[in-house]
């Protein structure tokens, strides 16, 4: 591992170089390890990420001492991010605690509002770690994002007047000073009855509207087509987002496992196979990203 890398350097590695980083969602330790495990066997870089309700349950400190003793344990370059921080007391407690980003997400709120209150996050983290020169990441997002991480029992449909608009991108970016910024494109999160188009062009006119030093992130990366995904990152995403995906994965494996061993009741036992399942996924997407070998 080169331990000086930023995520800001990974990001543009990977977007001068035509592949994606990979962001996976985790609650518990185990998964967690199982995350960073495939990233050391597979020489790639990676974004472990919390929801709001994630964070809740693991507890935001709890989770940045574990990133601190994953490194040190495996030395691979992973970067601990606050996912879909739903208000600006949200992200900033995130800041605060230490993690590597925040995902500041108003993509729900008018346009104006978005701006103002990503804005606000930026100027907190650059306020708070300036003086120590310490390299904060943070991800605004623009568009509506349908869908829960989840499989969805119905078809989803997604209106391209919700897509991400180029102009608004540039305004967006430039106003708020964000490093990262998550589009909408006909992804959504979850895995629906029908699979997702993405909209390449789209990815192709946002990439050439902002500025090259802003990575552009894919969320809801489940469910969506291997090939749609490879040219995704061809137009342009430098991170992709996967939850449903591992959730799927390690719940299934779980309940094989009590189905097999219906008398054990040793914990660590019953979740290996959910693990093992887990970590499976995470290393087919990252091949699938292009990403093994990175570090």
């Amino acid at each position: 591992m080169t331990t000086n890398l930023t995520l800001k350097d990974i990001l543009q590695k990977a977007q001068k170089e035509g592949w994606a980083t990979g962001h996976f969602n985790f609650s518990e330790l185990d998964q967690m390890r199982a995350i960073v495990e495939a990233c050391y066997e597979i020489k790639s870089p990676a974004i472990i990420g919390l929801s709001e309700g994630e964070r809740k349950h693991l507890g935001l400190k709890e989770a940045v001492a574990l990133r601190d003793v994953m490194r040190g344990e495996y030395k691979v370059p992973i970067f601990l991010n606050a996912d879909h921080s739903k208000s600006i007391e949200a992200a900033k407690q995130a800041v605060d605690a230490g993690f590597d980003s925040v995902h500041i997400d108003l993509s729900a709120l008018p346009f104006e509002q978005n701006m103002a209150g990503t804005k606000e996050v930026v100027e907190y983290a650059k306020n708070k770690f300036s003086i120590f020169n310490f390299q904060f990441s943070i991800e605004g997002e623009l568009g509506y994002l349908k869908g829960e991480s989840k499989i969805q029992k119905e078809k989803i449909a997604v209106n391209p007047e919700d897509y991400t608009k180029p102009e608004e991108a540039v305004r967006f970016v430039k106003e708020t000073g964000i490093n990262r910024l998550a589009i909408v494109v006909g992804n959504i999160h979850g895995i629906s009855l029908d699979e997702p188009s993405l909209d390449i062009e789209r990815i192709k006119e946002i990439r050439s509207a902002v500025p090259e030093e802003v990575a552009l992130v894919l969320h809801a990366g489940s469910g969506i087509p291997d090939e749609q995904i490879k040219e995704a990152i061809k137009a342009g995403i430098a991170n992709i987002h996967i939850n449903t995906d591992i959730r799927v994965a390690y719940v299934e494996g779980l309940k094989r496992s009590l189905q097999e061993k219906p008398e054990e009741v040793a914990v660590y036992k019953i979740d290996q196979q959910a693990i093992d399942d887990l970590k499976k996924v995470v290393v087919e997407k990252l091949k699938l990203f292009g990403a093994t070998g990175r570090t």
